[in-house]
């Protein structure tokens, strides 16, 4: 594609000479091969323009970089086509949209962001509308999709690069719709620069990342961004049940809907029966036009965080539908055919004892899945709870997740989640912080994560529920720089067999 092709709707400070091919496009400098464009991006690890006289000798024929970067060797190679502009993880956004042929403008794309029930939300919009019939992808934190096919995925919200591809895929595959998870930091790194959203969905804002966000007006503010960068054509559904909830849309152009189980909202559910085989929710929306409509639902799903991730679901799925001949009644019968989420509130029954795996990492999180617990089960039932703390991420919310999981757990083991490059020991030593001297005389310490699963399910007596909280889904621990596998699920079962 030519270069002037590739930089419609940048605006450069200083522009090519030359109006030649570019092959491929890559911030990353070890990929790129001749004919190449390289954009020097900053990002949080490494300054892309200290690599730039690399891109070159790999084979690049044009280098994007930011105007206030002092990019000496670049003297050194007239023949290179040089494109300076302010801010170029911002232009690497529309770079990638034009290089890929603007997918998302051929998609009906809808972002959800929020500290908990991105992936859920996500993934069940993604399976409901396969359900119905249309082509449908899917970019999340478990496993990005084309129609059926699986694809790996390393981020929550993935390089602007590879979205873009897999949403040119998606497009040639026949998709009409994508439902991507999109983080916080994906927006403050301008990772969904150029792409046009047709709608967005906020969950809920609790603790989590304040390693990177510093504080948690820094870490709304960057959920906000996503919404204030709306087109008016777009859809934006919030949760009214969240203070951030109207927060996120004070400055959006977006049409504004929201979605409650507490309170009066566009979409609403009551809860009218909660057990562990599932619920019964009465789901109703005023967004028709026939006035307020009300129907009755039953699905395998539980407790009330569900109901909202359930609600949000079928709020994006009725706005997506409107026009196209697909009435409530239909999305909602779909809706009651969907299964939980891999590492969700995923419940094991064996040895007379209900193990619940779940990637709870945040304490809000912690919290409403204990709360659920609590709620659905009979009152001789015992709780265990085993649950860690990841390495290299914000220290502040270790002591609050052990007082969260102590204050609504009968028996509390405090293990390793992915220690990365910290020392085990001293992450359950901040979690044990958060207890007072009785509790953390009664808490079970144990480094190693095996050992803590079968601990707890040893300790666990038929009627009793087992939680491993925290890696849900995840098939791997990370300890040092090391991979390793390690699947919560397969741990739980092991455990659990050996008790027949």
């Amino acid at each position: 594609m030519l270069i002037s092709k590739i930089l419609e709707n940048v605006s450069a400070k200083k522009s090519y000479s030359k109006d030649i091919d570019i092959n491929n496009i890559s911030d990353d400098s070890r990929k790129i091969g001749k004919g190449d464009m390289f954009v020097a991006v900053c990002g949080a690890v490494a300054d892309g323009h200290a690599f730039v006289e690399t891109a070159i000798g790999n084979g690049a024929v044009a280098v994007v970089v930011n105007s206030s970067s002092d990019v000496p060797c670049l003297a050194k190679y007239p023949d290179i086509q040089v494109i300076e502009v302010e801010d170029t993880a911002k232009a690497l956004g529309e770079i990638a949209a034009n290089f890929y042929g603007r997918p998302s403008e051929s998609l009906n794309l809808v972002g959800i962001t929020g500290t908990n029930g991105k992936t859920t939300t996500a993934t069940l919009l993604y399976k409901l509308f396969l359900g119905m019939g249309f082509g449908a992808g899917l970019i999340s934190t478990i496993k990005n999709y084309i129609c059926l096919e699986e694809r790996e995925t390393i981020n929550t919200t993935p390089n602007v690069l590879e979205t873009n591809r897999l949403l040119a895929d998606m497009v040639r595959a026949g998709c009409d719709y994508c439902f991507m998870e999109v983080s916080s930091h994906a927006t403050v790194q301008q990772r969904i620069a150029g792409l046009t959203f047709r709608g967005a969905v906020f969950t809920n804002l609790t603790q989590d990342h304040l390693d990177y966000h510093k504080t948690m007006d820094n870490y709304r503010d960057a959920k906000k961004l996503f919404f204030d960068h709306l087109p008016q054509t777009a859809f934006a559904l919030t949760n009214a049940d969240d203070r951030n909830g109207n927060f996120m849309l004070q400055n959006t152009k977006a049409q504004r809907y929201t979605y409650s189980t507490r309170s009066l909202a566009d979409f609403k559910t009551k809860i009218i029966e909660n057990t562990f085989e599932g619920m019964t929710l009465q789901m109703e929306t005023n967004v028709t036009d026939k006035g307020k409509e009300r129907y009755e639902v039953s699905t395998p799903f539980v407790g009330s965080f569900n109901a909202q991730n359930l609600t949000a679901v079928f709020g994006a799925a009725a706005l997506l539908c409107q026009g196209k001949g697909i009435d409530n009644q239909t999305i909602l019968t779909k809706l009651s055919e969907l299964s939980p989420v891999s590492g969700r509130f995923e419940v094991i029954r064996m040895a007379g004892i209900s193990a619940i795996v779940d990637y709870a990492h945040t304490p809000d999180a912690l919290k409403n899945v204990l709360s659920t617990i609590n709620d659905v089960k009979s009152p001789d039932s015992r709780v265990v709870t085993v649950v860690g703390c990841g390495g290299d991420r914000d220290k502040t919310k270790r002591p609050i997740m052990a007082q969260e999981a102590a204050a609504q757990s009968d028996t509390l083991v405090l293990t390793s989640d992915n220690p990365r490059t910290e020392d085990p020991q001293s992450i359950l030593d901040d979690m044990a912080k958060g207890l007072d001297k009785n509790r953390l005389e009664d808490t079970i310490v144990i480094v190693d994560r095996r050992q803590a699963i079968k601990t707890a399910c040893k300790l666990a007596k038929s009627g009793d529920i087992v939680l491993v909280a925290g890696k849900g889904h995840e098939n791997y621990q990370i300890v040092g720089k090391e991979k390793r596998h390690f699947d919560d699920k397969e741990e739980v079962i092991a455990s659990l067999s050996s008790k027949r």
